[in-house]
């Protein structure tokens, strides 16, 4: 699943973010600039890679363990905390600690 061609390293995980609407349901063309904003402000997309050392933290009670982000969960994150980086696939993706991830989202 993991096309990007980059393995987070430490507490990392990569992360490919919804895409950004361009137009609006009206068929409006939206600006550059509001596209632009909108791409750093997302908050929600699919958990493409995991270091191992990702969500190891000892606060996972063993009862719960299951409940850990896998790859493959779409999943919530903080706004502004990731570095987007480019895959060898040419896509953007966001490099990001594990504590970025607020939550994961049910199927």
């Amino acid at each position: 699943m993991n096309d990007s061609g980059i393995r987070p390293m430490q507490y990392n995980v990569i992360v490919k973010p919804d895409d950004v609407e361009t137009t609006t349901k009206g068929g409006l063309i939206i600006p550059p600039s509001k596209i632009e904003k909108d791409e750093f402000a997302r908050t929600e997309g699919t958990l493409v890679a995991v270091s191992p050392m990702a969500f190891v933290n000892g606060d996972w009670p063993g009862e719960v363990a299951e409940l850990k982000p896998q790859i493959g969960n779409r999943v919530v994150f903080s706004k502004y905390q990731a570095t987007e980086v480019t895959g060898k696939d040419g896509a953007k993706y966001w490099l990001m600690k594990d504590t970025a991830i607020a939550g994961v989202m049910d199927k």
